[in-house]
């Protein structure tokens, strides 16, 4: 067990090193969260599982602390109603549908970049005008990360990807990293929340 422990934290380590193109896409995303915001835009955070509560604990940071509107779409009455009319596979686009304005950054979270429902939405974000930001892991040419190399409004920059194939250290990783932006904003990392 001590060696699983060490090794699980040096992993984690290696995983969050910095480097100088992690460091310029965390740099990219925070100047359009700000410029998002001063356009009269917000950010929408979505995501599944573990995801989905990394969600909300960024949107709501992110609009409490660092003054960037922002929202989840976690509610459970919204998921089950959207997923019951019209497929679990569709009802992150149907939310979109009904909340995000042209204009808005829509960030989809998903580990394995395989959730069909993230997938099909970040189809939805490329066609209407909706800036798409994901979020992976695992396989480097997963599906939703390879959604950032269509549609007129995305770029290839606007994915975070964790090479890694452990979901929990995936999660980890990118909660640091979307933590990191919203702190990067403040302007610290120590402040009276």
């Amino acid at each position: 067990m001590k060696q699983f422990v060490n090794n699980y934290f040096k992993e984690f380590q290696k995983l969050t090193a910095c480097n100088l193109e992690i460091s310029d896409r965390l740099q990219t995303l925070k100047a359009l969260f700000e410029s998002t915001h001063k356009s009269g835009n917000k950010i929408i955070f979505v995501g599944n599982g573990g995801s989905a509560a990394m969600a909300s604990h960024c949107a709501v940071d992110l609009s409490k602390n660092a003054g960037i509107r922002s929202i989840n779409f976690n509610e459970a009455d919204l998921i089950t109603c959207l997923a019951n009319d019209r497929g679990f596979e569709n009802w992150v686009t149907e939310a979109l549908k009904l909340y995000a304005d042209k204009g808005d950054v829509v960030v989809l979270i998903s580990s394995s970049g395989k959730s069909d429902n993230m997938i099909n939405a970040a189809k939805y974000c490329n066609q209407n005008f909706l800036t798409l930001v994901t979020v992976t892991g695992m396989d480097k040419r997963n599906p939703l990360k390879s959604q950032n190399d269509k549609g007129a409004y995305t770029d290839s920059d606007l994915n975070l990807w964790v090479n890694s194939r452990a979901y929990n250290l995936i999660e980890m990783v990118h909660h640091f990293w979307l933590l990191c932006i919203c702190d990067m904003i403040i302007g610290k990392a120590e402040y009276s929340a």
